[in-house]
């Protein structure tokens, strides 16, 4: 009786769990204690069987846990007393923590890609650039790094000469710049017409053609009076003709 007084003392006890202790439903079964209370510890032992049970599985399972840590996680330290009789659930939550954390700090750093992605982005600069060798992927590198920049300052440029707004596509500058050519060549042809006193192409080819039979033996009369005046200046003519008079 003293020791089912000691089981009862237990058992009531506030940290003790509801499950082992239950009063009992029938007067034959039950124990008598020295007050003459009764108490029900006939179910004891099937609770402590179910937890001798879930001792060994409790190996069984810190056991699966340690492979799965080695798996997942094999830089951790081993724990030297893994094969100790006694385990505690906080040996099991220590490893499930760990092997948790791991995963959370993969899942951080998932944008560090792996060497086969590493490969294929390399493999795929040098198929874009034209690059043969891995020895001439940082000089392409730099020469499209170097166009690239001196294209961008060329477009800013453009889209402030133009006054046109920044997140204006590059088809657009090209557009009007054209259109500024067609403008000047435009001009240009107004000029050339104003010059020559004549508004048709055909009349601008006549007198072209004029001045082509023209020039040649006016320029060998001149030569020629030059030589004969004695002088070297097509200005000094009239004054020696003159002269001459």
């Amino acid at each position: 009786l003293k020791v089912l007084s000691n089981i009862d003392s237990i058992i009531r006890s506030p940290r003790a769990p509801p499950l082992i202790y239950r009063r009992s439903k029938g007067p034959v079964q039950n124990y008598i204690k020295e007050n003459g209370q009764e108490c029900g510890f006939e179910h004891l032992p099937l609770t402590i069987e179910l937890w001798a049970d879930q001792l060994m599985a409790l190996k069984d399972l810190h056991r699966s846990l340690r492979k799965l840590s080695l798996e997942l996680v094999p830089w951790h330290i081993t724990d030297p007393q893994e094969n100790r009789e006694s385990l505690r659930v906080q040996d099991l939550q220590l490893i499930v923590d760990t092997v948790l954390e791991e995963i959370e700090n993969k899942e951080k750093n998932s944008q560090t890609a792996s060497l086969p992605t590493l490969f294929a982005i390399v493999s795929h600069f040098q198929k874009l650039f034209d690059v043969n060798s891995l020895n001439g992927i940082y000089p392409r590198m730099n020469e499209v790094y170097t166009k690239l920049g001196e294209l961008t300052n060329a477009m800013r440029n453009l889209h402030e000469l133009l006054e046109l707004d920044s997140s204006v596509p590059p088809t657009v500058v090209v557009d009007t710049v054209g259109k500024l050519c067609d403008i000047i060549n435009e001009n240009v042809t107004e000029q050339v017409q104003q010059l020559l006193g004549t508004q048709d192409i055909h009349s601008i080819i006549n007198k072209l053609e004029e001045h082509e039979r023209f020039f040649p033996p006016f320029q060998a009369l001149i030569q020629d009076l030059l030589c004969l005046l004695g002088i070297s200046n097509v200005d000094d003519i009239l004054p020696t003709v003159r002269k001459l008079k």
